[in-house]
């Protein structure tokens, strides 16, 4: 995260005003990439075999999973209570409407820490989602 300054433009107050469906499409990306190279570092797997274990991760089932575990702050829990929230028109193909929201909520927590450079939160939540699932 270290290309993060270059990347993040607006403020804390400009991230508040974002939709929470903005920062789910962040938190996806950054949590795929936490999972991805966790993966690289800690096997010797090819990248297909990668791909297929990381499912195990990023699956909506198990994001809704992580998140109903971690224990968060309340602004924390501000923030997923917004992201849950948000009307999303996208149907889910392997999972319930539930799983499906609750998963949002999770991606949009992740996507919400890494704008507003809370690194350090970020970062223990992330290395909790490993331990979450295993």
């Amino acid at each position: 995260m270290e290309f993060q300054e270059e990347l993040i433009t607006k403020s804390e107050q400009e991230v508040n005003m974002m939709s929470p469906l903005t920062w789910a499409y962040v938190g996806d990306s950054i949590y795929e990439m936490y999972v991805r190279t966790y993966l690289s570092n800690k096997t010797n797997l090819n990248p297909h075999k990668m791909h297929v274990l990381s499912i195990k991760y990023v699956k909506a089932s198990a994001q809704a999973s992580i998140l109903k575990k971690l224990e968060l702050t309340e602004d924390e829990q501000e923030i997923v209570r917004r992201g849950r929230n948000t009307e999303n028109h996208h149907l889910p193909k392997h999972a319930s409407a539930e799983e499906y929201m609750y998963s949002t909520a999770f991606e949009a927590l992740i996507g919400y820490l890494y704008l507003t450079k809370q690194n350090d939160r970020l970062k223990t939540i992330l290395k909790n989602c490993i331990d979450l699932v295993d």
